[in-house]
């Protein structure tokens, strides 16, 4: 696994003086099998067919699939970073429209299972990171692990993806409460995937809020309604993104009425901008900060 140099840590996340700043998304739900990484993939094309410089990350460190959705050929990921043999740039692929793509490994045990200092070593590659991006958007695993955390914590914004089954939203308000009792995360945008109908999606939003309110301090923000659509299914077989494969499509619709929504939610405040807001959250709230600089 890859070693970690304080000096070079404090070293990369000083370099990065680009005036771009990112903003980061990570969208998690808690239950698997709710849509996260169709939800991520669309509305990150959609914003990356409107000319913004997109990165996703698949966070799913154990099974992966980002990759085979749209049809990519991988070589080496983000196992091949924790272990030392590449950096995160060398690793970086290109998907529609110019979308950068962080792909993660598939059926890999010890990805899953990370040290203190393994999970630092993946921040550590972000700090190396030297592209230019306007948004980096986090497809988290499912669950409730530390990485799925740390995640969550650092972005600037949670896009939590919940669907008309009990164990989503019974799920969802775990992963709610965790964040907002533990980690201090206070506000979280709600996508409710797969619906009927509008009227549907409220109704599921509101049974989300109705616990979160009485037992929670969160604020939660319903962004998007995203329906039942035949059409996401073909593009999944087809390998493409809805938003691609069938433009006109009930769900491609509301995928870009998302994306359009998202790119108005605020940027980081930060004077070095690009990643560095990220990187320095995600050790802050890891409470290596300290280490990291070599303090």
């Amino acid at each position: 696994m890859i070693e970690i140099s304080m000096h070079d840590q404090a070293s990369g996340l000083r370099r990065m003086t680009n005036p771009t700043r990112t903003k980061v998304i990570t969208v998690t739900g808690g239950k698997g099998g709710v849509g996260k990484t169709n939800i991520s993939l669309g509305m990150a094309t959609a914003m990356a067919k409107q000319g913004k410089k997109v990165m996703v990350l698949d966070a799913d460190l154990g099974l992966a699939n980002i990759d085979v959705l749209l049809g990519l050929r991988v070589g080496k990921n983000l196992s091949h970073v924790m272990h030392g043999i590449c950096d995160l740039k060398d690793i970086i692929i290109e998907g529609p429209h110019g979308l950068r793509i962080i792909p993660a490994s598939s059926g890999m045990r010890d990805m899953t299972e990370l040290s203190t200092a393994q999970h630092a070593g993946l921040i550590r590659a972000f700090g190396s990171l030297d592209e230019e991006i306007d948004v980096l958007v986090v497809d988290t695993a499912a669950g409730i692990s530390d990485m799925v955390l740390s995640f969550s914590r650092a972005a600037q914004d949670v896009l939590v993806v919940v669907c008309d089954e009990p164990t989503s939203i019974t799920d969802a308000y775990a992963l709610i409460k965790l964040l907002s009792r533990e980690h201090g995360v206070r506000r979280f945008k709600v996508a409710v995937n797969m619906v009927r109908s509008y009227r549907e999606g409220r109704d599921l939003f509101t049974k989300l809020t109705r616990v979160t309110e009485k037992f929670l301090n969160a604020n939660l923000e319903l962004v998007a309604c995203v329906p039942l659509d035949e059409r996401v299914r073909q593009s999944v077989k087809k390998q493409k993104v809805v938003v691609d494969a069938f433009p006109k499509s009930p769900a491609a619709l509301a995928l870009n009425a998302l994306a359009n929504k998202a790119l108005t939610w605020p940027v980081p405040r930060h004077p070095g901008g690009h990643l560095e807001f990220f990187v320095e959250r995600l050790l802050v709230r890891d409470g290596t900060v300290g280490d990291y600089l070599g303090e």
